[in-house]
C-alpha cells in the first residue's frame, strides 16, 4: 500500500514510529495538499451562487487547477519516500578502504540530489497553490474566507518545510554550482510565498473583524 492511501490513523502512527519514511517531506506534501484542499472546498461553496456570479468562470479556473496540485502533492509523499531510500542505503556503504571512500563519496551526493527533487518541487508547487489562494481570497464565499486563511496557513507551513527539507540534503552537496542554483530558486519562491500568505492570512482576518 502507497504512504498515501493509509488512513490519518495509520499515517501518523508511522510518522511517529522509527520508520525512515514518511519523514518531513512527506509530511510537508500532506499539509500542503490539505491546504490546497480547502481551498478547492471554497471554490466548490462558491460556484454556483449567485453573490459570486461575477467571479463564477475564474473560481472555476481556479478550482481546475487546485485538483492538479492536489494530486501532485499527493504523490510526492510517495515520491519523497521512493527518492530517500538510495540515499539511507548509501550511508551504509563502507569505507575501509580510499576506494570505497570514493564510491560512497560519489554515491552519495547522487542520492543526495535525488533525495532534494521532491522537496523543491513540494516548493514549488505549494508556491503555485499559494498564488490562487491570493485570488481566491477576494473571489471566494465570505462564508467560509476562514477556511481560506486556514489553507494559507497549511501552504505557508508546507512550502517552508519543504525549504528545510532542501537545505538538509543541499548542505552536504559538495557541487556549489547545484548547491547555488537550488538555494537561489528556493529561497526566492519562498520568501514571496510567505509574503503572500501573510497578506492573505491579514485579509481573511480583516473580514473576520478581528
Amino acid at each position: 500500500m502507497k504512504i498515501s492511501q493509509k488512513t490519518c490513523v495509520e499515517f501518523v502512527e508511522v510518522l511517529a514510529s522509527k520508520a525512515a519514511v514518511p519523514g518531513g517531506g512527506g509530511a510537508a506534501a500532506l499539509v500542503g495538499s490539505i491546504g490546497m484542499a480547502l481551498g478547492s472546498m471554497v471554490c466548490n461553496l462558491t460556484i454556483g451562487k449567485k453573490k459570486y456570479a461575477e467571479y463564477e468562470e475564474s473560481v472555476k479556473e481556479i478550482l481546475a487547477k487546485a485538483g492538479k496540485i492536489e494530486e501532485k502533492l499527493l504523490n510526492m509523499i510517495d515520491e519523497d519516500a521512493e527518492n530517500f531510500l538510495p540515499l539511507s542505503k548509501a550511508y551504509g556503504l563502507p569505507t575501509s578502504t580510499e576506494e570505497e571512500k570514493k564510491i560512497k563519496e560519489e554515491t552519495m551526493e547522487n542520492a543526495l540530489k535525488v533525495a532534494c527533487e521532491v522537496p523543491i518541487n513540494i516548493v514549488r508547487v505549494c508556491y503555485d497553490a499559494i498564488k490562487l489562494h491570493e485570488d481566491l481570497v477576494d473571489k471566494g464565499s465570505k462564508l467560509a474566507i476562514s477556511d481560506v486563511g486556514v489553507g494559507v496557513q497549511c501552504l505557508r507551513a508546507a512550502i517552508l518545510s519543504g525549504q528545510l527539507n532542501v537545505v538538509i540534503n543541499i548542505n552536504s552537496i559538495k557541487d556549489q554550482e547545484y548547491v547555488n542554483k537550488v538555494k537561489t530558486e528556493v529561497d526566492s519562491l519562498v520568501e514571496e510565498g510567505v509574503k503572500i500568505c501573510d497578506e492573505v492570512y491579514a485579509k481573511v482576518e480583516k473580514a473576520l473583524g478581528k
